[in-house]
């Protein structure tokens, strides 16, 4: 299988890696088993151990499902992005905004 290289900030990865942190530390703290959290989320273990880590190839998806496991955590994602900070300022400033990011 092809390693794919991701491009991303050192900044970025350490939040990763705590994200990942808090997810294991939810799943201890209910005392459930890597084994259980993967199957309820019907991934495999080493998908799992991927989550905890922080590894930046892992989609989305799969760290909503093993939050969703964690009894409903995955609410918590509808905090991403929700104080676009910059985005109201463009606004209130009236300028135009794209509906597509533009082609570079």
């Amino acid at each position: 299988m092809k390693r794919v290289a991701y491009n991303i900030e050192p900044a970025t990865t350490e939040i990763l890696q705590t994200m990942g942190k808090q997810i294991k530390l939810a799943r201890l703290r209910r005392d459930l088993s890597v084994e259980l959290v993967a199957e309820r989320a019907g991934i495999s273990r080493s998908s799992l151990w991927k989550v905890e880590a922080g590894h930046p190839s892992v989609a989305m998806g799969i760290y909503a499902v093993v939050l969703h496991v964690l009894n409903g955590m995955d609410q918590d994602l509808l905090l991403v992005a929700k104080d676009d900070k910059l985005g109201k300022k463009l606004q209130d400033f009236n300028l135009l905004t794209r509906k597509r990011a533009s082609r570079r």
